[in-house]
């Protein structure tokens, strides 16, 4: 193994790494390239992403349509601001997703990150509800599990009793929380407990299918249309935050596709431009607009990233877009699903494992608990794998286009280290 490179050495001195306890934690691999679902290391060693760099890169990396797309377009225009500008990637991309999404999902307000698309859509349902002379519905109704992002209003609206951001409860804003209406049972309590707060509730907030960051927690189709009926019931705001669940994850290409749910509002990150580029985009419905197109000034939505709907973003977004209508994306994500339940059914019944379950291409074991993480990550990268456990959560969300083999590599790591994890317990 060669000696780390010259700008690992001088530059992690002055960075500040996510989610880490720098002073206890091992030091970060330096990657050299990637290619496919690989991920080849200065050192010379190549693993074998399992999570396709926090679920973003589901076309695989470094893929020619995309990366093409990236060199023509900043070539001819990297960026311009959106304050009284447009450019044709983005006002491309607007069109197309909006075609995409159901019903009249139609009016698209870029970002450059998951949790700001999700600040922007809490702004939108408050304003949609001031712009109608209604102070009072400043609350959201937001679930147990969830997890919504890191900026303060995305953390207002997570879990913070079972989250990372409970040091932080004297800064936020509290909403309501609720459990999932999962029985019909639950659905009946959820309801009066909606009706209760009615008049405050600008919205309800929640991640279909899997609340992912939150534990990797699924819940069937039927728990949004009870949400759904729910909202129209008081007369809230839905918002679906498809970050992750969007393009294809849950194997249909949204979320609320398979769910046959229209929300009010949706946001969408992560697979947006295949793993490429930052993007986000907060897409409302046209009552939601509407509410909002006016000859006041003060009705505006008054929110501009500097970023926003940046034109290489926008070009590598379109050309992913591309490979979703070209490539069968939806049927690999289905081939992938019955490999996970297949292969990871395995670690069923083993000590110290909890569960195993699988949506569309998310494969997760969950463990009675995880005593030393680092120890179990390191024992993944030993594999040849780079999977990255949290909590007491190991899972998998490859790429769409990863071969059999490198995903048997995946699942075979996964079931020979929760092996030796449990029988050295």
């Amino acid at each position: 193994m060669s000696a780390k490179p010259d700008w690992w050495k001088r530059g992690l001195e002055h960075l500040w790494l996510p989610y880490t306890q720098m002073k206890v934690a091992p030091e970060p691999l330096a990657v050299a390239r990637t290619h496919g679902s690989r991920i080849v290391l200065e050192d010379g060693r190549e693993l074998v992403d399992g999570i396709a760099s926090w679920w973003t890169a589901s076309h695989g990396y470094n893929h020619p349509h995309i990366a093409a797309a990236v060199k023509r377009q900043v070539e001819l225009l990297p960026h311009v601001m959106m304050g009284g500008l447009v450019q044709e990637p983005a006002l491309t991309l607007a069109r197309r997703l909006a075609a995409m999404l159901p019903g009249d999902l139609e009016r698209v307000f870029f970002s450059d990150s998951g949790s700001v698309a999700v600040e922007v859509a809490l702004k939108m349902a408050v304003q949609f509800w001031l712009n109608k002379g209604e102070k009072k519905r400043t609350k959201f109704v937001t679930f147990r599990g969830a997890y919504h992002g890191d900026t303060t209003g995305a953390m207002s609206v997570s879990d913070l009793d079972a989250g990372m951001h409970q040091l932080f409860r004297g800064l936020l804003v509290e909403h309501l929380v609720a459990d999932l209406p999962r029985t019909e049972n639950d659905a009946a309590t959820f309801e009066q407990f909606a009706m209760r707060h009615a008049e405050e509730i600008a919205g309800i907030i929640v991640e279909p299918l899997v609340q992912g960051a939150g534990g990797m927690l699924f819940h069937e189709a039927e728990v949004l249309r009870r949400l759904r009926k729910t909202a129209d019931k008081i007369g809230a705001l839905l918002i679906f935050d498809e970050i992750f669940t969007g393009f294809g994850r849950t194997g249909a290409m949204f979320a609320c596709d398979a769910a046959n749910v229209v929300p009010d509002i949706i946001t969408l990150s992560k697979a947006l431009t295949g793993g490429t580029l930052p993007l986000a985009a907060t897409v409302a419905r046209k009552h939601v607009f509407d509410a909002f197109w006016s000859d006041d000034p003060m009705k505006a939505l008054m929110h501009g990233p500097t970023f926003m709907g940046n034109a290489l973003a926008c070009a590598a977004a379109n050309a992913s877009l591309d490979l979703f209508e070209r490539e069968p994306r939806l049927q690999q994500a289905a081939a992938i699903s019955v490999a996970l339940r297949r292969d990871l059914g395995a670690c069923r019944g083993l000590p110290q494992v909890k569960d195993v379950r699988v949506q569309g291409a998310i494969g997760v074991v969950e463990l009675d608990r995880i005593e030393n993480i680092h120890a179990l990550r390191q024992a993944f990268i030993e594999e040849g794998v780079f999977v990255r456990p949290f909590e007491n959560i190991v899972y998998l969300t490859p790429a769409f286009t990863i071969g059999e083999k490198d995903l048997s590599r995946l699942t075979s790591a996964i079931v020979k280290v929760v092996k030796q994890q449990s029988h050295s317990k």
